[in-house]
């Protein structure tokens, strides 16, 4: 299986070029430059590795939560590479790829993902990682720190900016579920491509037009809209 993902939600931007369970990636954490440097970096991967787009299974990205700009930036490089070669897309959470890192490198199983949502607010989620899965265990939401509230059990894992910009508020409320965190990580798009890769074994792909962003923040205020017109 070959796949080509990008992620570009956060300061960092990433691709990586997944071929039968082997990554390569170009990464980098520099911020505003994700629009400059995403095309380079996936001409790059793919030469190097002599493998050009329509010989790919399907194309990946992470479809949020995160910042606007950076969502956008995403998901128009895929549907435009996936309109161009006729390619399935796997949209991976943003979170879920942070949460699987944290597995992949520090061998936690139970992850808490946190981001800088600004404003005084996280993104956040809470998962389950194994070989291939992140699987979410609570919606992803984004929240003042202090409503980010963990689920029943001990030996959680923290990671994200959040927890860097958040610390105290975060570490307040989780301290006796989750003693310990990374708060440099950012989500990487090798782990989007192994997340990716499961996803599609599954049947999850879909067509370019709907390779579309996962705001978080609208669908928030989206609902509490609606439930004021009810009451």
């Amino acid at each position: 299986m070959k796949i080509l993902a990008i992620d570009t939600a956060t300061e960092a931007c990433s691709a990586a070029l997944y071929i039968d369970g082997a990554c390569t990636q170009r990464y980098e954490v520099v911020p505003r430059k994700h629009a400059e440097l995403i095309l380079p970096m996936c001409e790059e991967l793919l030469q190097e590795a002599g493998v050009g787009l329509k010989e790919l299974d399907c194309l990946a990205f992470g479809r949020g939560p995160g910042a606007f700009t950076g969502l956008r930036i995403a998901a128009g490089v895929i549907q435009g590479m996936a309109w161009a070669n006729e390619l399935p897309v796997v949209p991976v959470s943003s979170l879920a790829a942070l949460a699987y890192s944290a597995w992949r490198e520090h061998g936690h199983s139970k992850i808490m993902a946190a981001t800088d949502a600004r404003i005084n607010e996280v993104y956040w989620g809470c998962y389950e990682c194994s070989d291939g899965e992140a699987l979410l265990q609570t919606e992803e939401q984004v929240c003042a720190p202090a409503n980010a509230i963990l689920p029943q059990g001990d030996g959680w894992f923290g990671i994200g900016s959040g927890w860097a910009a958040y610390e105290a508020e975060l570490s307040q409320h989780t301290v006796s579920q989750c003693a310990k965190y990374d708060a440099k990580a950012f989500a990487q798009a090798q782990d989007i491509a192994v997340l990716a890769a499961t996803a599609f074994g599954r049947g999850e792909a879909v067509s370019a037009e709907q390779a579309l962003p996962v705001y978080v923040r609208n669908d928030v205020a989206k609902k509490k809209k609606e439930q004021g017109k009810k009451s």
